[in-house]
């Protein structure tokens, strides 16, 4: 009874061992192993005269399931191999255990990829011989318990090898009464776990903004922008070009003279030296007149002082001609109105209006 209850057992649980993969581990394996089992004792039952060639080799299939990452339970199938013995009627008998197992199993894993197990069950076996050197059949069965340690390898998330020792007991053969064995067994195992790993969840680092302008760091060119500046997908400061205008004061003549004194060179060299520092800055001379004598005459006279004004900054501090424009406006824009000597002083004159591009940086 308790044979059949056994067997029905582990026919059942093995009906969830089809379960296929999922994102994550799966708690079901399964697996295979092969080596080598020893019964004992060997050669001293009551039917034995002398010791064959035994046929140690054992081989065993197995499927499992975790309740945990340390502990679940086993099933499997076990052939633990042949012995072989001459009885005292000098007949050659042999004998082989196998059949199918249920146990539980602890796990523990203690560097890196390594585990160490031990494990517990009941072996409902099959006991019988071949008679095949004209012994007289016959043929058992039992439960035997036994127990096991190993050592493992995860190769990957998925497959372990291990390496196993396991003890049974109580591997008799009742209906005669002519065995009672004991069997070590020692091999290889190959386990597959179904499913795959889920990928560890790793905080992303908050991106670091030492400047504050919006771009991280590591992608920022130019650290250190002002925080209030409009930047780029570089971190650099976005600017804009500003026109601007700027008069750079006067140059005075005497009456009727288009001759540039020389202490008006200091001011023109000035105003080449900006030109220079703004490369793309360009100037008006403009020429003006006092309001003494006929206004074609001084609209005239109004130009050639432009004109001598701009051949200095052309001629002597090299600024592009390009850059330089000269034109005389007479007596049509005084400073002072009238004719009044301080009018007429004033009125004698060259302007510079200067036009720059300068850059500006947009503001958030």
């Amino acid at each position: 009874m308790m044979n059949t209850t056994l067997k029905a057992i582990l026919l059942t649980s093995m009906l969830p061992l089809a379960a296929n993969a999922t994102q994550e581990l799966s708690p079901w394996y399964v697996g295979g192993g092969v080596g080598i089992n020893n019964y004992e004792p060997n050669c001293d039952q009551k039917t034995m005269k002398s010791c064959g060639t035994d046929d140690p080799y054992a081989w065993d299939l197995f499927g499992g399931y975790l309740f945990s990452e340390n502990f679940g339970i086993e099933l499997g199938y076990r052939d633990l191999g042949r012995a072989e013995w001459v009885d005292y009627g000098n007949k050659l008998n042999d004998v082989g255990a196998k059949g199918m197992t249920l146990g539980v199993v602890g796990i523990w894993p203690f560097r890196d990829r390594w585990s160490i197990s031990a494990e517990a069950g009941a072996m409902n076996y099959t006991i019988s011989n071949n008679r095949q050197w004209g012994s007289e059949y016959y043929s058992d069965s039992g439960v035997a318990p036994y127990i096991g340690a190993g050592v493992g390898y995860n190769i990957t998330d998925n497959i372990k090898l291990a390496a196993k020792y396991r003890r049974y007991e109580n591997l008799d053969e009742n209906k005669w009464n002519t065995l009672e064995m004991q069997s070590n067994y020692w091999g290889l195992e190959l386990s597959y776990r179904f499913g795959s790993s889920a990928p560890e969840v790793v905080a992303a680092a908050a991106p670091v903004d030492s400047d504050n302008d919006g771009v991280e760091d590591s992608l920022d060119k130019c650290p250190d922008t002002p925080a209030n500046h409009k930047v780029d997908s570089n971190g650099c400061t976005i600017y804009k070009e500003v026109t601007e205008q700027r008069d750079v004061g006067s140059i005075l003549f005497d009456n009727d003279s288009a001759t540039v004194k020389q202490v008006s060179y200091e001011r023109i060299k000035k105003l080449a030296n900006y030109m220079e520092k703004h490369p793309r800055a360009t100037v008006l001379i403009s020429g003006h007149a006092s309001d003494v004598g006929k206004p074609d005459y001084n609209m005239a006279l109004s130009e050639r002082r432009a004109k001598a004004v701009a051949a200095i900054l052309i001629d002597t501090y090299g600024v592009d001609a390009s850059r330089v424009t000269a034109k005389g406006y007479g007596i049509t824009k005084p400073v002072i109105k009238g004719r009044s000597a301080e009018a007429n002083k004033a009125n004698r004159r060259i302007e510079a209006h200067v036009t720059g591009v300068r850059k500006e940086a947009l503001i958030k």
